[in-house]
């Protein structure tokens, strides 16, 4: 589903991203983990094609996403709040996405409705605009965003920042359903490892620009990760 060639980022010569071969599956929970600086952001910018690689190239789905935009309807993510419209509420902006992927919104509520309990009575009706909500509630509306449509690749970047516990354990369950659906890939980065492990078949830390491990998830991962960042 993701192909990873050759891949690298540099800036005024410093390399901050080198990954020569990663390829992530089709119906993957894929974890990414990492300290500040070690490029977990910087990889999913180029996912998204929000900057051009120095070299190397994304595809997804067999679309090169720097030559192509035929993987935008298939992909949705959610990196930080600068993918939300502030001056719109929460509604609006579920419709304006909605409306991007062909959705009426009879079928946007119906997503919404399921998902009740994520938004905690703190969003829905309340007539804020976004910008006036809370970086957890903005985080909310960034992440059942991304639901809209069905998309086959999903993207979130530390979703669990700024979520209050009953939250988390609630964002793990929505992403462990969408898990179930093997068609769909879903790709979170997170810091806290413990989140990352529990949510992800599949864990690739990061350190310095480079992959340095890559875990299919068993009994033994979050030990493992642990002692591994703990050096």
């Amino acid at each position: 589903m993701i192909q990873i060639q050759d891949l690298k980022k540099a800036y005024n010569g410093t390399v901050v991203l080198n990954i020569p071969n990663l390829t992530i599956n089709k119906g993957e929970s894929f974890g990414l983990v990492g300290n500040n600086g070690a490029g977990k952001t910087t990889l999913f910018s180029l996912l998204l094609d929000l900057i051009e690689p120095s070299t190397g190239h994304v595809e997804i789905n067999g679309i090169q996403v720097n030559k192509s935009e035929d993987w935008k309807p298939l992909t949705a993510a959610f990196l930080d709040e600068s993918f939300l419209i502030g001056y719109l509420t929460a509604e609006e902006y579920f419709y304006f996405i909605g409306e991007l992927r062909g959705q009426n919104k009879a079928s946007v509520n119906e997503l919404l409705a399921k998902h009740t309990d994520f938004f905690n009575d703190e969003i829905l009706g309340k007539k804020k605009y976004l910008r006036d909500l809370s970086k957890g509630n903005q985080k909310k509306v960034g992440i059942i965003a991304t639901l809209i449509g069905n998309p086959d690749v999903i993207i979130l970047d530390e979703p669990f920042a700024n979520l209050d516990p009953t939250t988390q354990f609630r964002l793990k369950k929505i992403i462990k359903d969408l898990a179930e659906d093997k068609t769909k890939t879903i790709l979170v980065s997170s810091h806290d490892l413990a989140h990352t492990t529990e949510v992800s078949n599949r864990i690739v830390a990061m350190h310095k620009g480079q992959v340095v491990k890559d875990l299919y998830t068993s009994a033994e991962t979050l030990e493992e990760l642990e002692a591994f960042f703990a050096v």
